[in-house]
């Protein structure tokens, strides 16, 4: 049996509160980042529905055609959070709820905001 490293429960917990308050809905649906050590995800969902808007991950074709020309994780992520902006803005998206899935906000997940910011989102 696999034990739980005190870090992961630590962000599982923080995730549980930050859920507890957090909810998408049509006219403001919540955009959730995951983590990796090597990729970021990103999806915008309407929890009302159950249904995902729109998801980009540093594994998509888009950017994982641009991964050479992007030196580092953090530059991977702000890839990231334009894209996702993007295409919220494609689906008539322009506010949404944050859920930084209990990571802290900073470094990666700071950055994918900020560019999803700069693109229009407005969270």
């Amino acid at each position: 049996m696999a034990k739980t490293s005190p870090r992961l429960k630590a962000r599982l917990r923080r995730k549980q509160h930050i859920r507890k308050h957090i909810s998408g809905t049509a006219e403001r649906p919540r955009m959730v980042v995951f983590r990796s050590s090597k990729h970021i995800y990103a999806q915008i969902i309407n929890d009302e529905q159950g249904v995902t808007i729109a998801a980009v991950s540093s594994l998509t074709p888009e950017i994982k055609s641009k991964a050479g020309d992007l030196e580092n994780k953090k530059a991977m992520a702000k890839e990231v959070g334009r894209i996702i902006a993007q295409k919220a803005k494609e689906n008539g998206i322009n506010t949404i709820a944050f859920d930084r899935g209990g990571y802290l906000y900073h470094g990666r997940i700071k950055a994918l905001a900020d560019a999803a910011r700069e693109v229009g989102l407005d969270f």
